[in-house]
């Protein structure tokens, strides 16, 4: 059996400055993950919460969130009213039910953006300042990218472990 190499073992992205490719991988990377664990996970476990700990469905609410906010201070904007609505909306189902898919496809569509702007940052601007949240708390353009992909990278982490534990524990009922 062939063992898939990790994206930041593929070389280079095409496009992707230097010193942004660490951010672009470990996206890339976060992607790879959640479609590989998240295929076939029942609708009917998204909203578990093992041991108290938040559910598959707020972590993919959560991935895809923080990374559109994130990178929205990045561009040295503020959150629209759909981004706060979709932050209050985490770790809560919709009245008709989400769909794994819908969320997975959510995240995919958040990290193909992220890629954009990646692409479009200059390395110039990388240390420039960016105020975060209402309180204007101090970054960077580069502090928040990275924050961006490693916040996503310990997020899947948390979603790969939630997602073993609930089918597990479904499997035993």
């Amino acid at each position: 059996m062939e063992q898939k190499l990790e994206v930041w073992q593929r070389g280079p992205l095409p496009d992707v400055r230097p010193l942004l490719q660490p951010v672009a991988h470990a996206l890339l990377q976060a992607r790879e993950e959640v479609n590989e664990y998240l295929e076939g996970f029942p609708k009917e476990l998204l909203w578990i919460r093992p041991a108290g700990m938040a559910s598959a469905g707020f972590h993919l609410q959560h991935l895809s969130g923080v990374l559109d906010r994130v990178f929205t201070y990045a561009r040295a904007e503020g959150l629209s009213p759909f981004q706060f609505e979709q932050l209050y909306e985490e770790g809560k189902d919709r009245a008709k039910g989400y769909k794994v898919e819908d969320l997975v496809s959510r995240f995919n569509v958040q990290v193909d953006q992220a890629m954009i702007q990646l692409k479009d940052t200059d390395e110039s601007g990388l240390t420039e300042y960016r105020g975060v949240g209402r309180a204007g708390l101090p970054s960077t353009v580069i502090g928040l990218l990275f924050h961006a992909a490693e916040h996503t990278m310990r997020h899947v982490g948390q979603l790969m472990v939630t997602v073993a534990v609930v089918k597990s524990e479904a499997q035993k009922l």
